[in-house]
């Protein structure tokens, strides 16, 4: 019984970052019904993070974003938000390996289409703000098969079918006998 238990300990300590990692990856969730857009800076001060920011203040800038079904995520200093909202740590860090990014000192900003496929609208340590029509052109010239993309819908379940009234009911089932102890 103890060796089984330690077994089993084992697989939960191996596999436990593993699964945790699948089930927190944030651009897979949005897979299909958005297109994250996600802006890596050095520090909440970047200039191309707060000029995105301001941008959004805009209504015609914010407006156009949703047109076009996109999602902001920013991480600055290691801390995460999706749409100003705060991300948690493991799922701020499940981003940033869901990216496979390189080792750089500059902003990243990374547009992700509905079918998965990255796009880099910028990578460098210029400190120029990106203009939101750069965006907005980036997402407009994306192929035809990836605006084609949409979020699986979840199948239904058929109903089952009534019983006949003239049915007999069943013979209720004999209880099952209690397992044997294991011996070690």
């Amino acid at each position: 019984m103890l060796v089984r238990s330690l077994t089993l300990a084992t697989l939960f300590v191996l596999a436990g970052p593993v699964l945790a990692a699948d089930a927190d990856a944030p651009l897979a969730k949005e897979l299909g019904k958005a297109r994250p857009l996600v802006v890596i800076a050095p520090s909440s001060a970047d200039p191309t993070l707060r000029g995105l920011n301001q941008a959004l203040e805009d209504p015609a800038t914010k407006a156009g974003f949703t047109e076009r079904g996109l999602v902001l995520y920013s991480v600055a200093n290691m801390m995460g938000k999706r749409e100003d909202k705060n991300l948690e740590q493991q799922t701020t860090m499940a981003l940033i390996r869901e990216l496979k990014l390189g080792a750089s000192k500059g902003t990243k900003v990374i547009l992700v289409g509905r079918d998965g496929e990255r796009h880099v609208l910028k990578d460098d340590d210029s400190g120029e703000k990106l203009d939101p029509q750069v965006i907005f052109k980036a997402v407009d010239e994306l192929p035809a098969s990836e605006k084609a993309v949409t979020a699986p819908e979840p199948v239904a379940v058929a109903p089952a079918e009534p019983k006949a009234k003239d049915s007999k009911p069943g013979k209720p089932a004999k209880p099952a006998a209690p397992p044997k102890p294991l011996e070690d």
